[in-house]
């Protein structure tokens, strides 16, 4: 079973993944809007990964005989000044969420649940990661600077990340597409 401490903050966390998402999804529509196809491709693999992250947390709940309760989202920012901006918020964002993870871990560790500790231990390496991805794009866009030529070659290259959903969570979705038929 799992604490309800940890149940509700969890589910809170879920609203922090998913505002993530809208907040990928807005920079998405910005960098459409904007002619730069391959950021907005980006950004949307990007969405795709943080409703993922949403879902682990739900389905951790579910699993420990927890019941999700869903919060209601922030409205994301509709604009950037440049791609730097919105890459640059990208990246502080993810900095907001590591702090919201390393939170998680603290409170896990505090009630002594092993099993949410664990869990949370895939979402620290996977802020890492998510660290280092945004950080290189806002380098990349500073050492490119206003080179039109540049910002083309780099649109390109990102526009080539694409998403995978991973397997554990596969049965998931497939569960509640199942359920829905």
């Amino acid at each position: 079973m799992i604490p309800k401490k940890i149940e509700e903050a969890f589910g809170e966390q879920i609203k922090h993944e998913l505002e993530s998402a809208y907040i990928y999804l807005s920079m998405a529509a910005y960098f459409d809007a904007e002619g730069f196809a391959g950021m907005g491709a980006w950004m949307r693999a990007q969405v795709q990964e943080e409703q993922t992250h949403a879902m682990r947390f739900y389905k951790h709940i579910v699993e420990r005989g927890g019941h999700v309760k869903l919060h209601p989202l922030a409205m994301p920012p509709q604009d950037w000044k440049s791609p730097l901006a919105a890459f640059e918020a990208a990246y502080e964002h993810e900095l907001f969420i590591t702090a919201k993870i390393d939170g998680l871990v603290k409170l896990a560790q505090a009630e002594g649940d092993h099993g949410s500790a664990t869990m949370l231990q895939w979402f620290v390496d996977e802020q890492v990661e998510e660290e280092a991805n945004s950080s290189k794009v806002v380098q990349d866009l500073k050492l490119v600077g206003n080179d039109g030529r540049g910002i083309l070659m780099l649109d390109r290259e990102l526009g080539t990340r694409t998403f995978v959903l991973a397997p554990e969570l596969s049965a998931l979705y497939a569960m509640g597409a199942a359920a829905g038929a």
